[in-house]
């Protein structure tokens, strides 16, 4: 955890947050500035800065991310028509917050390219 860190001051209950999801290795809210009907994120309570920044002791937390991230979406209907799970990295990705995050999008329909 980093004291500067968005992500890491709602892990810490420092600035609250629309939790849909937590538990000791991740956390789920509802992004504040969504950009589709169902808009949230999962991020690991880790602070990783980026994917890039990842490890091989972090392929288990990176399917966690994943598999949770789809349980929420069914959870919420959104496997009846479909989303997007985003992860942007870096400047040129698109990365705002430098904390490992996923966005699952939904409830419109998504275009391509994304950019």
């Amino acid at each position: 955890m980093t004291d500067s860190c968005i992500f890491c001051k709602l892990i810490n209950k420092e600035i609250p947050a629309k939790i849909i999801f937590e538990d000791e290795n991740l956390l789920a809210f509802h992004d504040i500035s969504p950009q589709a009907p169902t808009h949230f994120l999962v991020i690991p309570k880790k602070h990783i800065v980026d994917i890039d920044k990842t490890n091989a002791e972090d392929k288990a937390l990176l399917g966690e991310i994943l598999y949770r991230a789809t349980e929420i979406a069914r959870s919420l209907g959104l496997n009846q028509e479909g989303f997007r799970i985003v992860n942007n990295m870096g400047l040129l990705g698109g990365q705002t917050v430098f904390h490992l995050h996923f966005h699952i999008l939904g409830g419109r329909q998504m275009k391509w390219p994304p950019g």
